[in-house]
């Protein structure tokens, strides 16, 4: 205990310093996080439970719930399954491109989310690549929901990927070899062994790539078209209520979208609370 003192003190943690940093911190998760997401809630009962109710039965905000919830339930199980193809691949085996493909995963991280939605209007548009084909044959992308899903999984598909790879990696190859030495099949050897190893780093993939997929705005917004009741996700219809100044109404289904937010952190506090050694391969990337 003397000796653990003497360190900090050695480096300059005293008490004082360490309730200032403590202090800075606290005060900045108020001022930025806490008094913000309040005043959500604050300003979406403003005018009472009643009209708060309202706001979110009202068949404009039914649609975009059921849309934003329809999109996720997608995009999520498509990246989830990417993610552990790619984890897999990458982690497993060596061959050419390995270092591209890591790129690539990582593109969405860099590109800016109206840039995500503008190459899919760039491809899927009237004018775009396969346009003419698409509308020739009645099949509608952009400002349609295909185009939703799309613009969606783009900018969340690296999520699932970037928590298993360093995790795999970590666990290294012994345990399959083992099983296929043993006469597993591949697939038996994927369910029984690198399945329960991954869990909980695919539950925590999973919780962000769906945080994300709710509340995604730029590159919904450029293939949605914004149609009220058809292709407006949460995220949409929370705009179009504040641009119309109906504020009660707009932080009414902000509030929804923060209800969601808070489930999705406490359900990654829980996992990183109790299974913290799973996880901690996970997230170090």
């Amino acid at each position: 205990m003397a000796d653990a003192r003497s360190r900090r003190e050695a480096a300059g943690e005293s008490p004082a310093v360490r309730a200032l940093l403590i202090a800075v911190g606290a005060g900045f998760l108020l001022l930025f996080v806490a008094v913000p997401l309040a005043a959500v809630f604050v300003e979406a009962s403003a005018k009472g439970l009643g009209a708060y109710l309202d706001a979110l039965a009202e068949p404009d905000a039914q649609a975009a719930l059921w849309l934003t919830l329809t999109v996720a339930a997608v995009a999520v199980p498509l990246n989830a399954a990417f993610g552990i193809a790619a984890s897999w691949c990458v982690a497993k085996f060596a061959f050419p491109g390995k270092s591209l493909l890591l790129t690539l995963i990582d593109v969405p991280f860099s590109v800016s989310p109206v840039v995500s939605g503008l190459i899919y209007v760039l491809v899927f548009g009237a004018q775009g690549l396969f346009g003419p084909w698409l509308d020739a044959h009645g099949v509608q992308v952009v400002f349609a929901v295909p185009g939703i899903v799309l613009a969606t999984v783009f900018v969340t598909f690296p999520f699932v990927a970037r928590e298993l790879i360093p995790l795999m990696e970590e666990q290294g190859r012994a345990d399959e070899e083992a099983a296929l030495t043993l006469g597993a099949s591949g697939l038996r050897c994927f369910l029984t062994v690198t399945l329960p190893n991954i869990k909980w780093g695919l539950l925590y993939g999973v919780l962000l790539c769906n945080a994300r997929a709710m509340g995604e705005f730029g590159a919904v917004s450029v293939v949605s078209g914004h149609i009220r009741g058809l292709t407006n996700t949460l995220p949409l219809h929370v705009e179009i209520l504040y641009n119309e100044y109906d504020l009660a109404a707009a932080f009414a289904v902000a509030s929804l979208l923060a209800l969601l937010a808070l489930v999705t952190l406490a359900l990654k506090a829980f996992l990183e609370g109790r299974y913290g050694d799973d996880l901690a391969g996970a997230r170090r990337h």
